[in-house]
């Protein structure tokens, strides 16, 4: 399979998927933080966005609180929206859907993304696009902190999700693997802070 041609060291040599997390009730914001709108856009348009301008397609959406309401005031475009019904136990259901939701398509890598973090650019995610490799995993770098985007080959995500329990995602799998972790710097162009206030944002 003609996967095609890495353009100027930006776009990977293989498909990956763009996977985003937006399933949460943002119990402490005050409501989903997927339909939190800033400059003018949904935090969860912002993320679909991203994850197309980053190289990554397809693009997966997990969703859960809220979900009807997202899908009827989000323009999600091509991505395709996946509803986790077990949001509620956490971040891990909702990765372990989103990976689920990829088992038929051909990539080689998922590259998950968070809505709550606005801070993150399509550069950021060139960044780990293009390193994307079927036994790769990768994560951004801030200073001495890592974060993310994250990126997960696919020979890992079985084992990614058997470890995706309550809020911690891929974490517990990360932190086993650190040998092979490869931390990409992008506190350059990127900062992973989540979005915890409502300060600064417009519903």
């Amino acid at each position: 399979m003609n996967f095609g041609t890495p353009a100027q060291g930006h776009t990977a040599p293989h498909r990956v998927a763009g996977l985003v997390l937006a399933a949460g009730a943002g119990r402490r914001y005050g409501g989903p933080k997927a339909l939190v709108r800033l400059d003018g856009q949904l935090l969860v348009e912002r993320a679909v966005r991203l994850a197309r301008d980053g190289g990554c397609v397809p693009v997966v959406v997990v969703l859960g609180a809220a979900a009807p309401v997202v899908r009827s005031r989000a323009d999600l475009g091509d991505a395709r929206p996946v509803e986790n019904p077990d949001w509620s136990t956490g971040m891990g259901s909702s990765l372990r859907a989103g990976l689920a939701a990829l088992a038929d398509t051909d990539a080689v890598a998922a590259l998950v993304l968070l809505v709550d973090m606005p801070g993150i650019t399509a550069e950021a995610v060139r960044r780990l696009v293009a390193l994307a490799a079927p036994d790769r995993l990768a994560t951004a770098g801030y200073g001495t902190r890592r974060g993310h985007p994250v990126l997960l080959g696919r020979t890992h995500w079985t084992e990614v999700s058997a470890s995706a329990v309550g809020d911690v995602g891929a974490r517990p799998y990360l932190r086993r693997n650190a040998a092979r972790l490869e931390v990409v710097p992008c506190d350059d162009v990127a900062d992973d802070a989540d979005l915890d206030t409502p300060s600064g944002t417009a519903s």
